[in-house]
């Protein structure tokens, strides 16, 4: 079996609760080399941020819970979660809802219905720095 592309295996955090769209992004990614653990709500999320300890988090916004938004502003304000990267992948298109991330400190954030997987892959690629 030939190793996946070895991306020193970064690791991914997924935050959706879309399960069929997760799995799509969970094989894919995993396809890529990367080390990915989904979780379906905020909470989850944010206790996974601090045990699993991600190099990104891939966050939806609308969720069971705690929403993206919570979550995001909750990883920013934590000493342990304030630099790590976060692309918010979502269905809100709303200018207004990316001025809410990007004032929350998110680093991507990109519209399910806007993207196909390789480009977000691309974006997570550029935002770890891996060409």
């Amino acid at each position: 079996m030939d190793e996946p592309k070895n991306d020193s295996h970064k690791r991914i955090l997924l935050v959706e609760d879309d399960d069929g769209l997760a799995n799509v992004y969970v094989t894919r990614l995993q396809a890529e080399g990367f080390d990915v653990r989904r979780v379906a709500d905020g909470e989850d999320a944010l206790a996974s941020a601090l045990s699993y300890h991600p190099d990104l988090v891939l966050l939806d916004v609308m969720m069971p819970k705690v929403s993206g938004f919570d979550v995001l502003d909750i990883l920013r304000n934590t000493p342990e979660t304030a630099n790590l990267k976060v692309i918010m992948l979502t269905a809100l298109s709303q200018d207004s809802d990316k001025q809410r991330a990007e004032s929350l400190g998110v680093d991507d954030y990109l519209v399910k219905s806007q993207v196909v997987i390789a480009d977000v892959i691309d974006r997570i690629r550029h935002q770890l720095g891996i060409s």
